[in-house]
C-alpha cells in the first residue's frame, strides 16, 4: 500500500469529518503526502493545510469539480496543486453551487411523493455548508431515519437515475472544469473512472476530449476500483499519454470504500501524477 491519497473529502462538501479530523486520520495511517479534494468547493483547505503541517504531512491544495459531458454524463475532475485563492477558480465553482438548495428542495419533494417526507430538513441537519448539499447527505438522513440499513443500499434504491430522489442536474462542462483549475496552477486529473456508465467508445471520446482541453492525469488507483480497474486504467494511461493518480474517495467512517490516507501502489507502467507537481507540494516543517 502507498502512503499517498490524492482524492478524499470533508465534511466542507459531503464528508462526514471536519478537514482537520480527516487529515489527523490519514496520519494515523502513516500517510506522507494527502490532498484534500472537497466537490466544487475551498473552504476547507486552510484548515486541512494547517492540519498536514501539525501532522507532518505534505499537502496539495486541490478540489473536485463536477462536469456534465456529452449531454447527459456526470464526470468529476480532481484539481491537484491548485491556487484555491484564484479568482477565475473560485467564480467558477461558485457558478457550480448556485442551484444546490433549490434541487435538494426537488429531491425532498420527490421522496415525499413515497412517502419519505422531512427528507430536505433532515439531509440540512447533516450538512456542513448548505451550498453543498447533496446526495450523500440524502443518504445520510435516510440511513438515519431507518429507512435503509447503509449508503450503500441507498444508492441501490434511491437517489440514482431512474429511482426516487433523483434529479438531474446541469453542472460546468468539461473544457471550463479543466480550465480553470490549470488556470489556478493546478492539474487536472480524471477522477475515479471505472464509475462511469461508459463503454470503451465513450471512454476514449472523454479521454480526448479532455486532453483537449489541458487535462493531464487519470485517477488509475482508487477506493472505487478493483484490482482488474487499476490494471485497465494503468494501461489507458500509457495508451493516451496520462500521468497516474491515487486516491481512496473517503468520505466516512463506516460508509464503505477505503479508509484515509492509504491507497494502493500504482503498477510499474504508471507515471505518478506527484512526481510532476514537486513544485505544488507543501512540504511539512519537519518532513523529509
Amino acid at each position: 500500500m502507498a502512503s499517498i491519497d490524492l482524492h478524499f473529502h470533508s465534511h466542507a462538501s459531503d464528508g462526514a469529518l471536519p478537514p482537520a479530523e480527516v487529515i489527523a486520520r490519514a496520519a494515523e495511517r502513516e500517510a506522507t503526502l494527502v490532498a484534500l479534494t472537497d466537490h466544487d468547493c475551498t473552504r476547507g483547505l486552510a484548515e486541512a493545510r494547517a492540519a498536514a503541517a501539525i501532522h507532518g504531512v505534505d499537502f496539495l491544495d486541490g478540489v473536485e469539480v463536477s462536469v456534465t459531458w456529452n449531454g447527459k454524463h456526470t464526470v468529476h475532475i480532481v484539481g491537484l496543486g491548485i491556487d484555491p485563492e484564484h479568482a477565475g477558480l473560485l467564480a467558477g465553482l461558485q457558478s457550480i453551487r448556485d442551484g444546490r438548495v433549490e434541487r435538494a428542495r426537488e429531491m425532498s419533494d420527490s421522496l415525499a411523493r413515497i412517502g419519505i417526507h422531512g427528507a430536505f430538513e433532515g439531509a440540512m441537519a447533516v450538512c456542513e455548508n448548505p451550498e453543498m448539499i447533496g446526495r450523500t447527505h440524502f443518504a445520510r438522513f435516510l440511513v438515519n431515519s431507518g429507512e435503509v440499513k447503509d449508503v450503500r443500499t441507498v444508492f441501490r434504491k434511491y437517489l440514482t437515475p431512474g429511482k426516487p430522489g433523483y434529479v438531474p442536474h446541469e453542472w460546468t462542462n468539461l473544457a471550463d472544469a479543466v480550465g480553470w483549475i490549470v488556470a489556478s496552477g493546478g492539474m487536472a486529473v480524471i477522477a475515479h473512472p471505472g464509475r462511469y456508465d461508459m463503454g470503451r467508445t465513450l471512454t476514449e471520446r472523454l479521454i480526448l476530449d479532455f486532453k483537449d482541453a489541458g487535462g493531464r492525469g487519470i485517477e488509475v488507483a482508487s477506493g472505487s476500483h478493483s484490482l482488474d480497474d487499476m490494471h485497465k486504467y494503468a494501461l489507458i494511461a500509457q495508451r493516451y499519454g496520462l500521468l497516474s493518480s491515487a486516491g481512496s474517495d473517503f468520505h466516512a467512517p463506516g460508509e464503505g470504500g477505503r479508509d484515509v490516507g492509504r491507497t494502493d501502489d500504482l503498477p510499474p507502467i504508471c507515471q505518478p501524477v506527484w512526481q510532476a507537481l514537486q513544485e505544488r507540494i507543501i512540504r511539512a516543517p519537519h518532513a523529509a
